[in-house]
């Protein structure tokens, strides 16, 4: 079985997650942040990665630090999952649309943490939560999960939708990528013979 197990405990968030890759898309999910535990939701209902997910920040100051802390927790839990990356499809992307909006997501795991993040939104909340906190989110998963990610929403004007596009973008391109290749089920999908990091 592909899973891990995370704790990350600091000053500002206490922080657990636990994984399974080759999971239903079940979740278990409490951030004390709403709308970022509908997001994660279906960040695993579409990846059909198992998430559960406990965090107990700092919210009496703002939603910054439980928002990035929850992305190095699963980053990092994807990461350990993963293992070697022996066997992945390792490359691809989807296109969600969600009524108005259409949104992009291409990843590759590769070893190489980075993450272009071409979304605008046009109010500064969703709910209670800052929209500007969605690319520290998607920023601190990427750089944790040693993944490239390249986001983009193409159009859209509804907020909500523009970021739930993200979140189920993403979770379709991760279910491919991690996905193991039953021609490949062996193999390292890398010329390098090693998918570790800063690999190629």
């Amino acid at each position: 079985m592909r899973t891990a197990e995370i704790k990350r405990n600091t000053s500002e968030t206490q922080v657990e997650v636990a994984l399974n890759l080759d999971g239903t898309g079940a979740y278990n999910i409490k951030t004390g942040i709403g709308f970022l535990d509908h997001m994660l939701e279906q960040l695993a209902k579409h990846s059909l990665i198992d998430i559960t997910l406990r965090v107990k920040g700092d919210l009496h100051i703002d939603m910054h630090h439980s928002t990035e802390d929850a992305g190095i927790a699963l980053g990092q839990a994807l990461r350990e999952a993963l293992g070697d990356k022996r066997g992945i499809r390792r490359y691809a992307s989807a296109y969600l649309p969600m009524d108005e909006a259409l949104t992009r997501a291409a990843v590759d795991v590769s070893g190489r943490p980075y993450l272009v993040w071409n979304v605008a939104f046009n109010a500064p909340k969703i709910g209670d939560m800052d929209t500007e906190l969605f690319r520290e989110w998607f920023h601190a998963f990427a750089q944790n999960a040693y993944i490239t990610l390249h986001m983009e929403n193409l159009y859209g004007d509804n907020n909500h939708h523009i970021a739930e596009s993200c979140y189920k973008a993403l979770a379709r391109a991760l279910r491919g990528a991690i996905e193991i290749d039953p021609r490949a089920a062996d193999a390292i999908p890398s010329t390098k013979g090693t998918l570790g990091e800063a690999e190629c």
